[in-house]
């Protein structure tokens, strides 16, 4: 195992962290609000609750609305799991970039129907954190062990050098490319 600087290791925490935290909210949805007991009962309300916030953005209570509560029950079983499924791959650090992207997608949403307090601002600035600091996350993962992280770098790496302007040499390609 090669040397990891104090850096890399608050990394390496900080996904193992967002990890948890994931895990630990789908967990919960499941054995303390009930969500499978009950399908939909609390997202339901939840989603209706947010139709009446003024925070909420008005294209969200038309997605709200038309989307979501029809199809509430279906999101109640998907969205724990889901949750489940990321916390256990971003702890493993396996398949690390695409389950923070999804995290992040699934954040989104939850900021815009209108929860907005510090757990989640921690959240969302944590993941933006660790897709910032890709390189230093892998370290002590899955993806470092099986290669994943390299093989995902080097398509980035191909496909910038098409974009890239013919007045820039590679050693100027961003760091998190390289």
């Amino acid at each position: 195992m090669r040397h990891m600087s104090l850096f890399s290791i608050l990394v390496v925490t900080m996904r193992i962290l967002f990890g948890i935290g994931w895990l630990l909210a789908g967990v919960t949805k499941i054995t303390e609000k009930l969500w499978y007991t009950e399908p939909g009962t609390y997202l339901k309300e939840y989603l209706l609750t947010s139709l009446d916030q003024t925070n909420v953005p008005d294209f969200y209570k038309v997605f709200i609305e038309n989307v979501a509560l029809d199809y509430v029950v279906s999101l109640s079983y998907l969205i724990p799991l889901t949750q489940i499924a990321l916390g256990i791959l971003l702890i493993l650090g396996l398949f690390t970039l695409p389950s923070i992207l999804i995290c992040l997608f699934m954040h989104v949403n939850f900021l815009l129907s209108g929860n907005i307090n510090l757990i989640s601002i921690v959240l969302y600035t944590s993941a933006f954190l660790l897709i910032i600091f890709n390189k230093e996350a892998y370290q002590l993962s899955l993806d470092g062990y099986f290669k994943i992280d390299q093989k995902f770098r080097s398509r980035m790496i191909k496909k910038t050098k098409k974009h890239v302007s013919p007045y820039i040499h590679e050693n100027e390609i961003p760091r998190h490319f390289s």
